[in-house]
Protein backbone atom coordinates (compact mmCIF):
# COMPACT_ATOMS: atom_id res chain seq x y z
CA UNK A 1 0.00 0.00 0.00
CA UNK A 2 1.41 3.39 -0.88
CA UNK A 3 0.16 6.63 0.98
CA UNK A 4 -2.79 8.27 -0.17
CA UNK A 5 -4.83 11.44 0.49
CA UNK A 6 -8.27 12.36 0.00
CA UNK A 7 -8.56 13.12 -3.78
CA UNK A 8 -8.70 17.14 -3.25
CA UNK A 9 -5.82 17.01 -1.19
CA UNK A 10 -2.86 18.60 -2.61
CA UNK A 11 0.93 17.92 -0.96
CA UNK A 12 2.13 21.54 -0.09
CA UNK A 13 5.65 22.63 0.21
CA UNK A 14 8.23 21.43 1.25
CA UNK A 15 6.54 18.24 1.63
CA UNK A 16 6.19 17.59 -2.04
CA UNK A 17 9.74 17.50 -1.94
CA UNK A 18 10.34 14.53 0.06
CA UNK A 19 7.02 12.05 -0.69
CA UNK A 20 8.32 8.30 -0.87
CA UNK A 21 11.92 9.41 -0.41
CA UNK A 22 14.60 9.39 2.42
CA UNK A 23 15.07 11.81 4.90
CA UNK A 24 18.39 11.69 6.82
CA UNK A 25 19.05 12.84 10.35
CA UNK A 26 22.02 14.37 10.77
CA UNK A 27 22.64 14.86 14.41
CA UNK A 28 25.30 14.42 17.06
CA UNK A 29 25.29 15.07 20.84
CA UNK A 30 27.98 16.05 23.00
CA UNK A 31 30.67 13.62 23.59
CA UNK A 32 30.24 11.79 20.06
CA UNK A 33 33.25 11.86 17.55
CA UNK A 34 31.17 13.36 15.14
CA UNK A 35 29.89 16.29 17.43
CA UNK A 36 30.01 19.90 15.79
CA UNK A 37 28.55 22.14 12.79
CA UNK A 38 30.61 21.09 10.55
CA UNK A 39 30.67 17.35 10.78
CA UNK A 40 26.94 17.65 10.32
CA UNK A 41 27.49 19.40 7.10
CA UNK A 42 29.45 17.31 5.46
CA UNK A 43 27.53 14.31 6.64
CA UNK A 44 24.50 16.14 4.73
CA UNK A 45 26.44 16.99 1.73
CA UNK A 46 26.93 13.18 2.15
CA UNK A 47 23.14 12.56 2.34
CA UNK A 48 22.19 14.34 -0.77
CA UNK A 49 25.12 12.85 -2.76
CA UNK A 50 23.55 9.71 -2.05
CA UNK A 51 20.11 10.89 -3.01
CA UNK A 52 18.45 11.87 0.15
CA UNK A 53 15.56 13.86 -0.44
CA UNK A 54 15.36 16.27 2.78
CA UNK A 55 17.66 16.71 5.80
CA UNK A 56 16.68 16.59 9.97
CA UNK A 57 18.76 18.91 12.00
CA UNK A 58 19.32 19.34 15.70
CA UNK A 59 20.46 23.09 16.73
CA UNK A 60 20.70 26.80 15.50
CA UNK A 61 24.44 26.27 15.16
CA UNK A 62 23.67 22.73 13.17
CA UNK A 63 20.61 23.98 11.10
CA UNK A 64 22.60 27.12 9.94
CA UNK A 65 25.79 25.66 8.46
CA UNK A 66 23.72 22.71 6.52
CA UNK A 67 21.87 25.28 4.87
CA UNK A 68 24.61 27.04 3.89
CA UNK A 69 25.95 24.36 2.18
CA UNK A 70 22.89 21.95 1.29
CA UNK A 71 19.65 22.85 -1.12
CA UNK A 72 17.85 20.33 0.26
CA UNK A 73 14.40 20.88 2.67
CA UNK A 74 15.38 20.97 6.60
CA UNK A 75 13.48 19.31 9.59
CA UNK A 76 14.66 21.52 12.05
CA UNK A 77 14.52 20.64 15.61
CA UNK A 78 16.04 22.17 19.01
CA UNK A 79 17.20 19.07 21.67
CA UNK A 80 17.38 21.07 25.02
CA UNK A 81 17.22 19.02 28.47
CA UNK A 82 14.77 21.47 30.73
CA UNK A 83 15.16 20.53 34.64
CA UNK A 84 11.51 18.41 35.61
CA UNK A 85 10.62 17.99 31.99
CA UNK A 86 10.44 14.84 29.53
CA UNK A 87 9.59 16.88 26.74
CA UNK A 88 13.03 17.51 24.75
CA UNK A 89 12.39 18.32 21.47
CA UNK A 90 11.63 21.88 20.90
CA UNK A 91 9.94 22.13 24.07
CA UNK A 92 9.34 25.93 23.64
CA UNK A 93 8.55 28.90 21.40
CA UNK A 94 11.96 30.55 21.86
CA UNK A 95 13.44 27.10 20.86
CA UNK A 96 11.10 26.80 17.73
CA UNK A 97 11.61 30.67 16.68
CA UNK A 98 15.48 30.16 16.35
CA UNK A 99 15.91 27.36 14.02
CA UNK A 100 13.33 28.88 12.37
CA UNK A 101 15.79 31.98 12.43
CA UNK A 102 18.76 29.53 11.33
CA UNK A 103 17.09 28.16 8.45
CA UNK A 104 14.89 25.56 9.31
CA UNK A 105 11.94 24.78 6.64
CA UNK A 106 9.73 22.71 8.60
CA UNK A 107 9.84 22.76 12.83
CA UNK A 108 9.34 19.49 14.70
CA UNK A 109 8.14 18.70 17.84
CA UNK A 110 6.91 16.98 20.73
CA UNK A 111 3.00 16.38 20.24
CA UNK A 112 2.71 14.08 23.62
CA UNK A 113 0.23 14.59 25.73
CA UNK A 114 2.90 14.92 28.51
CA UNK A 115 3.12 18.29 30.35
CA UNK A 116 5.35 21.19 28.08
CA UNK A 117 7.93 23.61 30.15
CA UNK A 118 5.99 26.12 29.11
CA UNK A 119 2.45 24.97 30.50
CA UNK A 120 0.67 25.20 26.91
CA UNK A 121 -1.49 22.35 25.81
CA UNK A 122 -0.07 20.44 22.80
CA UNK A 123 -2.87 22.23 20.42
CA UNK A 124 -2.09 25.94 21.65
CA UNK A 125 2.14 25.21 21.20
CA UNK A 126 1.25 23.93 17.45
CA UNK A 127 -0.83 26.81 16.83
CA UNK A 128 1.79 29.45 18.33
CA UNK A 129 4.54 28.16 16.81
CA UNK A 130 2.90 28.00 13.24
CA UNK A 131 1.73 31.52 14.08
CA UNK A 132 5.16 33.13 14.99
CA UNK A 133 7.36 31.07 12.81
CA UNK A 134 5.49 30.76 9.52
CA UNK A 135 6.62 27.45 9.26
CA UNK A 136 4.91 24.14 9.09
CA UNK A 137 4.67 21.94 11.96
CA UNK A 138 5.90 17.73 12.47
CA UNK A 139 4.04 16.29 15.30
CA UNK A 140 6.17 13.53 17.04
CA UNK A 141 4.15 10.79 18.57
CA UNK A 142 4.12 7.81 20.25
CA UNK A 143 0.82 6.45 19.84
CA UNK A 144 -2.24 6.40 17.17
CA UNK A 145 -4.38 8.49 19.12
CA UNK A 146 -1.30 11.18 19.31
CA UNK A 147 -1.10 11.09 15.89
CA UNK A 148 -4.77 11.84 15.13
CA UNK A 149 -4.88 14.50 18.30
CA UNK A 150 -2.16 16.38 16.44
CA UNK A 151 -3.01 16.55 12.99
CA UNK A 152 -6.61 17.76 13.92
CA UNK A 153 -4.84 19.98 16.20
CA UNK A 154 -2.71 21.57 13.36
CA UNK A 155 -0.18 19.61 12.59
CA UNK A 156 1.11 19.54 9.33
CA UNK A 157 2.88 16.02 9.61
CA UNK A 158 2.84 13.45 11.98
CA UNK A 159 6.30 11.30 12.65
CA UNK A 160 6.52 8.44 14.83
CA UNK A 161 9.78 9.51 16.72
CA UNK A 162 8.55 8.92 19.93
CA UNK A 163 7.19 5.25 19.83
CA UNK A 164 9.25 2.40 21.19
CA UNK A 165 11.98 5.43 21.79
CA UNK A 166 15.36 4.24 22.12
CA UNK A 167 18.80 5.96 22.21
CA UNK A 168 20.19 4.89 19.36
CA UNK A 169 17.47 3.72 17.54
CA UNK A 170 18.70 0.25 16.49
CA UNK A 171 16.33 -1.89 19.39
CA UNK A 172 13.62 -4.12 18.68
CA UNK A 173 11.50 -4.12 14.64
CA UNK A 174 9.25 -0.99 13.91
CA UNK A 175 6.42 -0.25 15.29
CA UNK A 176 4.16 -1.80 11.82
CA UNK A 177 1.06 -1.96 13.64
CA UNK A 178 0.99 2.01 14.37
CA UNK A 179 2.42 2.16 11.28
CA UNK A 180 -0.85 0.67 9.40
CA UNK A 181 -3.22 2.42 11.91
CA UNK A 182 -1.94 5.89 11.29
CA UNK A 183 -1.54 5.43 8.00
CA UNK A 184 -5.51 4.74 7.74
CA UNK A 185 -6.14 7.59 9.91
CA UNK A 186 -4.37 10.45 8.60
CA UNK A 187 -4.69 12.68 5.48
CA UNK A 188 -1.12 14.46 6.34
CA UNK A 189 2.03 13.04 5.51
CA UNK A 190 3.27 10.35 8.19
CA UNK A 191 7.04 10.05 8.50
CA UNK A 192 8.34 6.60 9.63
CA UNK A 193 11.31 7.24 12.19
CA UNK A 194 12.54 4.88 14.82
CA UNK A 195 14.87 1.68 14.06
CA UNK A 196 14.79 1.34 10.63
CA UNK A 197 17.99 0.59 10.27
CA UNK A 198 17.70 -1.00 7.46
CA UNK A 199 17.10 -0.62 3.45
CA UNK A 200 14.24 -3.60 4.11
CA UNK A 201 12.88 -2.23 6.66
CA UNK A 202 12.65 1.38 4.76
CA UNK A 203 10.85 -0.28 1.38
CA UNK A 204 8.10 -1.78 4.15
CA UNK A 205 7.27 1.21 5.86
CA UNK A 206 6.42 2.47 2.57
CA UNK A 207 4.87 -0.09 0.93
CA UNK A 208 2.52 -0.11 4.42
CA UNK A 209 1.08 3.60 4.10
CA UNK A 210 3.86 5.80 5.14
CA UNK A 211 4.67 9.31 2.97
CA UNK A 212 8.52 8.63 3.70
CA UNK A 213 11.34 7.79 5.96
CA UNK A 214 13.13 9.25 8.21
CA UNK A 215 16.39 7.13 9.19
CA UNK A 216 19.60 8.73 11.55
CA UNK A 217 21.71 6.51 13.45
CA UNK A 218 21.90 3.37 11.08
CA UNK A 219 23.72 6.48 8.36
CA UNK A 220 25.01 9.02 10.70
CA UNK A 221 26.95 7.46 13.15
CA UNK A 222 29.45 5.76 12.74
CA UNK A 223 30.43 4.47 16.11
CA UNK A 224 27.37 3.12 16.33
CA UNK A 225 27.87 0.92 13.16
CA UNK A 226 30.57 0.02 13.77
CA UNK A 227 29.69 -1.39 17.01
CA UNK A 228 27.13 -3.38 15.66
CA UNK A 229 29.67 -5.28 13.36
CA UNK A 230 31.55 -5.67 16.56
CA UNK A 231 29.15 -7.45 18.48
CA UNK A 232 28.14 -9.52 15.77
CA UNK A 233 31.81 -10.65 15.44
CA UNK A 234 31.82 -12.05 18.60
CA UNK A 235 28.74 -13.48 18.86
CA UNK A 236 28.53 -17.27 19.38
Amino acid sequence: MRWAMKADSIVPEPFSKFKHGLIVSCLAMPGEPLYGSDYMAAMAIAAYVGGAKAIRANTPEDIAAIRDRVALPIIGLYRVRLPGYSVSITPTITHAEQIAAAGADMIELDASQLPHPEGLLVEELIRQVKKLTQKPVIADVATSMEGVLAANMGADAVMTTLAGYHPDGQTGEPDYALIGTLAKRLHIPLIAYGRINSPDRAKKALEMGYFAVLVGSPITRPHLIAERFVKAMKED
